[in-house]
């Protein structure tokens, strides 16, 4: 079996090469002409795979490392009896623990409390569900909004948004980027969405950055009418807007969901898909592949720390410092238009290890009870 695999595929050499012949290319550059003898395709979001891309190749298997299906022409395959893969929820717990690092940090920089603050999650998916556990550990009150769940399922708590966005201090978006059907999310955050949130909201959109008109972002920025905007992912990409990322309290390259887990578990769905489809016995010893967290073990006095959002944000910031994420984006960033996308995709392409907070195991002194059970709550292995 010949396989093409695109570079930011995590462990993509490792584990293909045991199914056969594994050529990698960076992934804006596979061409049609790199797939004229490959039977399947591994890839990521940033290589659009349509007809362009397949029309007269034998692939017969097209494999994407992440949650998202958006640059695969889902039914342009479908038609054509190729089979595809996505590995739905991956990375949901990854941006489940930036939408909780981003929270904690404006608690420190804003100097606000998150103590009876109420988060609207618009798309309670994968990704929404995993925030809602962050949500409650937190102890925020929450209002889910998710039309396509609440038409199937009768019992899904749904607020229409014109509800949700003035009860809301927090809104944050996890839903697909979808252009048509009965609920179109293109543009969902635009001039009505911006109008109608209570004034000085935070505003945070780690989903997709089309579902936010940017253009009525800055707006509502140059106006005061947010107290804080955490950006991860623009419109368009990777031509990133300078004016936008000025105006964000905290901006990021598309990593929410880039923890080594969240990439690693896109990996391992598409082998398994493979080899379902092929009847392959799977060869590949992941667990080999996983490294050791860059921070295994932590010992923290709670003592010194005057809250315990303080204790949290320290915690969080010192396994994962979303602040550095920030400033790699901000630091140098190039004037000129195809230089500025060589830089965002050369963050997203060496992007440091960054394990989950279930990686670090965390003993704490001198914390309350309830302070342990948020931590552990949060993700941490909690050690006495």
């Amino acid at each position: 079996m010949n396989i093409v695999c695109a570079e930011t595929v995590l462990s993509g050499k490792s584990a293909f090469q045991t199914l056969g012949e594994c050529t990698v290319w960076p992934d804006r550059d596979i061409t049609r002409e790199h797939l004229l003898q490959t039977d399947a395709l591994i890839i990521r979001s940033k290589t659009k795979v349509d007809a362009a891309l397949l029309e007269g190749t034998p692939v017969q298997f097209v494999g994407t490392a992440t949650a998202g299906t958006d640059h695969l022409d889902t039914d342009w395959l479908d038609q054509n009896h190729i089979s595809w893969s996505a590995a739905p929820g991956c990375n949901a717990n990854s941006v489940a623990e930036y939408i909780t690092a981003a929270l904690l940090h404006l608690t420190q920089k804003k100097s606000f409390s998150l103590n009876q603050k109420t988060i609207g999650i618009i798309g309670c998916g994968n990704v929404g569900r995993a925030v809602i556990k962050k949500a409650h550990a937190l102890q925020l009150n929450i209002l889910q909004n998710d039309p396509p769940r609440a038409a199937q399922e009768p019992a899904f708590p749904q607020t229409p948004l014109p509800s949700l966005l003035p009860e809301c201090d927090i809104v944050t978006l996890h839903t697909p980027l979808t252009k048509e059907g009965s609920w179109p999310t293109a543009h969902l955050a635009s001039y009505d969405f911006f109008e109608s949130l209570k004034p000085c909201a935070i505003f945070m959109n780690a989903a997709r950055g089309g579902i936010c008109d940017y253009d009525t972002w800055l707006h509502t920025q140059e106006q005061h009418m947010l107290t804080a905007s955490v950006l991860d992912v623009w419109n368009p990409e990777p031509q990133i807007r300078p004016d936008c990322i000025q105006q964000a309290s905290l901006a990021t390259p598309h990593i929410a969901g880039h923890s080594f887990e969240g990439k690693f578990n896109g990996t391992l769905a598409c082998y398994q898909a493979l080899c379902k489809k092929y009847n392959l016995t799977p060869r590949w010893d992941y667990e080999a592949d996983i490294p050791e967290a860059p921070i295994p073990y932590l010992e923290i006095d709670a003592n010194p720390f005057e809250t315990e959002e303080a204790l949290l944000h320290h915690i969080i910031q010192t396994v994962y410092s979303i602040e550095h994420d920030d400033q790699q984006l901000r630091s140098n960033l190039p004037i000129d238009e195809i230089e500025r996308a060589i830089h965002f995709d050369q963050l997203r392409k060496n992007y440091p290890l960054r394990r989950e907070f279930n990686a670090t195991q965390l003993r704490l002194h001198n914390a309350t009870e309830q302070t342990e059970h948020k931590l552990s709550q949060l993700g941490f292995r909690i050690c006495f």
